[in-house]
């Protein structure tokens, strides 16, 4: 399925809803259910290879799994592809369009060197190269400022996130990502002085999806959310059986 069919749905105030999958049954769940776009986490694809979070599944596997995803699938696929995994921009699209994946979330911490965010300007480049190397490609610049582990102090994160999402646009970025961000006001401001459709994670302590609505945003994942149900369900059911 076509980038130009995943842009389309990015409408603030109706905001694209992402139940993330990790698999091609998950993934044909979410189909099934209606939902218009598949896409996947980074969290649950890892775990369910046996890796770590954090851009350290081999892309080999990670994209194996993909493949499988949209095989199994007919609507558009969006991929969690971290930091990239040490891919050039040529060969990361080059992969997705292999796979069959038309848009993804790329992510500004820094897994080359120093732990914490990559540099601005060169988050940009990185932004531009991919958006070069494929410019259908529909690409969440992910923000991580709001992190606890990067450690930016809560009075300059949304300044902070505010100024890297502005470099990030005018680099090609198709929507913004600032993964954590829950505050209405934050969001807000986005809303008024971002150009590109704002993501925002579901979980407790943010808005609704109504609320979320109501506030302009164009986009919401529930990121590895829909695992961890599926992981608890399961965790519960063997101690159920453990102990019978």
């Amino acid at each position: 399925m076509s980038a130009q069919a995943l842009r389309a749905l990015h409408q603030p105030g109706q905001p694209l809803v992402l139940p993330n999958a990790w698999d091609a049954e998950s993934a044909r769940l979410v189909a099934d259910a209606g939902f218009p776009v598949v896409a996947t986490s980074s969290t649950a694809v890892a775990a369910s290879l046996g890796y770590p979070d954090g851009n350290q599944t081999p892309p080999d596997e990670v994209f194996a799994a993909l493949a499988r995803i949209t095989r199994r699938v007919d609507v558009p696929v969006t991929a969690d592809l971290e930091g990239g995994y040490g891919l050039s921009a040529t060969e990361l699209v080059d992969r997705m369009a292999t796979a069959g994946v038309v848009g993804l979330n790329f992510e500004d911490t820094n897994y080359d060197g120093e732990p914490g965010l990559t540099d601005i300007s060169r988050q940009a480049d990185r932004i531009a190269a991919i958006k070069a190397a494929g410019p259908d490609v529909v690409l969440n610049a992910r923000i991580d400022v709001f992190l606890p582990r990067i450690g930016i102090p809560e009075q300059d994160q949304v300044a902070e996130s505010l100024r890297r999402a502005r470099a990030y646009v005018a680099a090609g970025a198709d929507c913004v990502y600032p993964i954590f961000m829950a505050e209405p006001a934050a969001i807000s401001a986005y809303v008024k002085e971002i150009s590109a459709p704002l993501n925002v994670l579901l979980r407790p302590g943010a808005p609704s999806v109504a609320e979320l609505a109501t506030l302009g945003v164009g986009r919401i994942s529930l990121g590895g959310g829909l695992m961890s149900v599926v992981r608890d369900t399961i965790s519960a059911e063997l101690k159920r059986l453990a102990g019978s």
